[in-house]
């Protein structure tokens, strides 16, 4: 029996050409072998199984080639190609430095640089993982790479850049390799099935693909997997149930019910994937991705966006459609902020049914039926109407509000006596009603000043108190901050963020009627100064005082509170309590 050798090394690109997804990079290391100008050291970064490795072969192998063809590519026939394709080359050397990152394996590699080659123009030296070697290694690499003999090349390839010293980095040239693309994968995965004889549905490829997440060998490995377990014909299904991945008719499905608020069908489903053993999480995920895609699916400009196969770009385009475009949006914040307190979460699966409740509520009208006013959303208007509605009159003393048919905006109000059997309120249109003043203390002729042993001048009369103009009224600090934490409380949905953060804000009176608001940050201060219109218009309606103004500062570097995190607490009341400090010591108590 022959052996088997698995489809990433079979199928290992040997010529610049055979790479897949990586063509501009490619392009710049042929023109180098055909310019002949090369520089001393490489550092090839990118995701894993991208082609780093094989292209620092592939470019050590044509450096090497006495007969490098016009376009750059060995030629496969000289001393120097035949050595390094039967792996007996001794021009090429290749480092591992996650095992070998010590000083002494640098140390050695730098002996060998001194050696010039016996076949061939160059020492090519290719360190893999090279971000593996420690500090001392670097270190001692750091001269030779800097000043390397001339008949030596040097191809550091990493994963992980960041973890390379940044005097490495500047003395190399950087080439990042890209991941592949969903489509260049599955056209290479068509390629090897037809060399080995595989049947496949192309929806099947796509999958793999999609699992590789731009890593062609982890393609292949999946392939090889797929294949192995589909009998040599990869079919759709059986990929899916190989591979343990969530079909994607169950996220069409998802959002064909909540754009008809099937909020019950819904929970259905989500029982059966959680039943077929899917996470939520991956429910959240996926669910994410595929409203992203019928987003980009929605305009023709974004179309070429998607990575899916061309039956699937039909449904996302179909289902684009009938989406509202508000819906999407508001969907893939909701389902991110699920993402976000998924990990944090106790009970995963009620925070996954609430995000999905929610998304199947957005294209609910508010009051449609009375299933649908024992919804949330219209829970939540309840409340406000709740919270805004006036308070019911004594029976003892029951007035109403009258106003001359004729009566301007800025006409005093008067109350009449009436039947205290019920509140008769007379008709008027909105803009009346809108407009109405709130009855309160200094309206029958006590102010808060009178209660705390500072009266004012009283009115001679009820009546005399009712005529008073609401347009100019005093107001005190309290007052106006327990205005600002109402306008706060009661923020529209898109700024409920901002709202939080402007109850943290104290305005006071600078100068009556003049209002200070001292801002810690210069983003809340642009943030407040968009909406400064409409908050001294929200200040100057509540508080009864047109004369207010508003203005903004941004605070001072001793007005500033400092914010204490829980472990600097802990440790502060540790220092101000002794028996607590002595407690924790004895039981050897730490906050993490």
């Amino acid at each position: 029996m022959k052996d088997y050798i698995v489809s990433a090394r079979k199928y290992r690109p040997m010529t610049f050409d055979a790479v897949v997804g990586q063509s501009a990079l490619i392009t710049t290391l042929k023109n180098a072998v055909k310019s002949g100008k090369l520089a001393h050291a490489y550092l090839f970064c990118g995701p894993r199984g991208v082609g780093k490795t094989t292209c620092a072969r592939i470019f050590a192998k044509a450096i090497n080639c006495m007969n490098p063809t016009p376009d750059g590519e060995a030629c496969n026939e000289c001393e120097s190609c035949r050595s390094f394709n039967e792996q007996r080359s001794f021009n090429i050397f290749e480092l591992d430095a996650a095992s070998n990152n010590s000083v002494e394996n640098i140390k050695s590699l730098m002996d060998q640089t001194r050696i010039p080659p016996q076949v061939g123009k160059y020492k090519v030296f290719i360190i893999d993982e090279v971000h593996m070697l420690s500090t001392s290694a670097f270190n001692a690499f750091l001269k030779t790479l800097e000043e390397p003999p001339a008949h030596v090349v040097f191809i550091l390839a990493t994963t992980e850049k960041h973890k390379i010293l940044p005097t490495i980095i500047s003395r190399c040239q950087i080439y990042d390799f890209e991941r592949m693309t969903t489509m260049e994968i599955v056209n290479h995965l068509k390629n090897v099935a037809q060399q080995e004889g595989v049947a496949y549905e192309e929806a099947a490829l796509h999958v793999i693909a999609e699992k590789a997440d731009g890593g062609m060998r982890d393609a292949l490995s999946v392939f090889d997997q797929a294949a192995s377990f589909c009998q040599g014909n990869i079919t759709y299904d059986k990929v899916l149930e190989d591979l343990n991945v969530l079909d994607i008719d169950n996220y069409f499905k998802v959002i064909d019910l909540s754009l008809q608020n099937q909020v019950s069908d819904i929970m259905l489903l989500l029982n059966d994937i959680i039943a077929r053993g899917f996470d939520e999480g991956h429910l959240v995920n996926g669910l994410a991705s595929h409203i992203r895609n019928v987003m980009m699916a929605k305009d023709s400009k974004t179309t070429p966006l998607l990575d899916a196969s061309e039956k699937n770009r039909q449904k996302y385009q179909e289902q684009a459609q009938k989406c509202p475009i508000k819906f999407l949006y508001h969907a893939l914040q909701l389902l991110n902020q699920c993402d976000v307190n998924y990990r944090q979460s106790s009970n995963k699966r009620l925070l996954v049914e609430l995000t999905l409740i929610q998304i199947a509520q957005i294209t609910q009208p508010d009051d449609a039926s009375d299933g649908v006013r024992r919804s949330p959303k219209s829970l939540k208007s309840l409340f406000i109407h709740l919270a805004t509605r006036p308070l019911s009159q004594p029976k003892q003393y029951v007035g109403r509000l009258e106003t001359d048919k004729v009566s301007s905006e800025n006409a005093p109000y008067r109350i009449s006596r009436t039947d205290n059997s019920n509140d008769n309120i007379e008709k008027r249109s909105m803009s009346t009603v809108a407009k109405r003043p709130k009855l309160t203390m200094s309206d029958i002729g006590i102010t808060f000043n009178d209660l705390r042993g500072n009266p004012k001048k009283k009115p001679q009369s009820q009546n005399d108190a009712l005529e008073v103009t609401t347009q100019e009224k005093p107001f005190t600090d309290d007052e106006l901050r327990l205005v600002w934490q109402n306008m706060c409380h009661h923020m529209p949905q898109d700024m409920v963020g901002l709202g939080t953060r402007m109850r943290n804000v104290s305005p006071f009176i600078k100068d009556f009627p003049q209002i200070e608001a001292v801002i810690e940050n210069d983003i809340l201060l642009k943030q407040i100064q968009d909406i400064k219109d409409n908050v001294i218009t929200y200040l100057r309606e509540n508080l009864r005082n047109n004369q207010i103004d508003f203005s903004l500062r941004l605070a001072e570097a001793q007005e500033v509170t400092k914010i204490y995190s829980k472990k600097e607490l802990y440790e502060l009341m540790k220092k101000s309590n002794p028996q607590l400090s002595k407690l924790c010591d004895t039981l050897k108590l730490d906050l993490i």
